[in-house]
């Protein structure tokens, strides 16, 4: 009898811990899920400015609408630049202005810290990051 109830409890164990990880924001029905493997090097001119805390690029063919990385003084968050609100149109190319991504479909801002807009349902979607050596992966 204790054998039994060893092994339905190391079952019920190994089925909590096991989860999928669908990494954030993956259930916004405005933005499809593309693969994304980007490497930015901030060594280089274009991406200097990513040492500096409160600054942003966009990087142009990847994800959605491109990426937005924003350096927050303590780590980087990535951020596709589709607007999270938005079907997919000219207009749902977000655009950094300071610590803030604007929608120019509906000039929602949506804060780079957290990917979030006031009022809005759906975040920014969001990437992993990691750096090594001055170089900033980005992948989901």
């Amino acid at each position: 009898m204790k054998r039994y109830f060893y092994l339905i409890l190391l079952t019920a164990i190994t089925f909590i811990g096991c989860h999928k990880d669908d990494g954030p924001n993956n259930n916004n029905p405005y933005l499809p899920n593309y693969t994304v493997n980007l490497q930015v090097n901030m060594n280089l001119p274009g991406y200097s400015q990513l040492l500096v805390p409160g600054n942003g690029a966009y990087i142009d063919g990847n994800g959605v609408r491109g990426i937005i990385i924003f350096y927050t003084g303590s780590g980087y968050n990535a951020f596709d630049a589709a607007c999270p609100n938005q079907s997919l149109s000219s207009c749902s190319t977000m655009t950094i202005d300071g610590i803030n991504a604007i929608c120019s479909c509906d000039e929602k801002k949506y804060n780079l810290f957290d990917g979030r807009a006031r009022d809005m349902q759906y975040p920014m979607k969001q990437y992993r990051t990691s750096v090594s050596n001055n170089v900033i992966h980005v992948y989901n």
